[in-house]
């Protein structure tokens, strides 16, 4: 899916509400992935440029989970630690994003080179 406007970002949210209701994660878990999902389109709109979002469902024995990656062209992330810290921001919200986003999800994927772009990877499973 192309992330080039909020629109996109809100077409993400419903994409991946309905892949976890299609897999049977719980409400909550559904919840999650739908606010991780956001604030990474969100990030790749606002921080990449906008970029694509890639959703799947995965499977590992009797195992299922929704698998999301975003991937942007920009101009990538200097310090993963420090942008993986609570408080941290750059663009003057609560800089709870990459951090939060990663506690809400089984597994999470960072890669980012400065003046490449960034590729964040998130799983929730079932």
């Amino acid at each position: 899916m192309s992330i080039q406007s909020s629109a996109d970002v809100v077409l993400v949210r419903q994409a991946v509400r309905q892949v976890a209701i299609e897999i049977g994660l719980s409400l909550v878990d559904q919840t999650k992935i739908v606010t991780a999902a956001s604030e990474l389109a969100r990030n790749t709109l606002d921080y990449g440029g906008g970029g694509t979002a890639t959703l799947e469902t995965v499977q590992v024995g009797a195992r299922r989970g929704v698998r999301l990656t975003f991937a942007d062209q920009g101009p990538g992330i200097p310090d993963l630690d420090l942008a993986l810290k609570d408080g941290y921001t750059t663009g003057g919200g609560l800089g709870m994003g990459l951090s939060g986003t990663k506690r809400l999800v089984n597994e999470f994927e960072l890669v980012s080179q400065v003046g490449k772009g960034t590729t964040v990877t998130v799983t929730k499973w079932k």
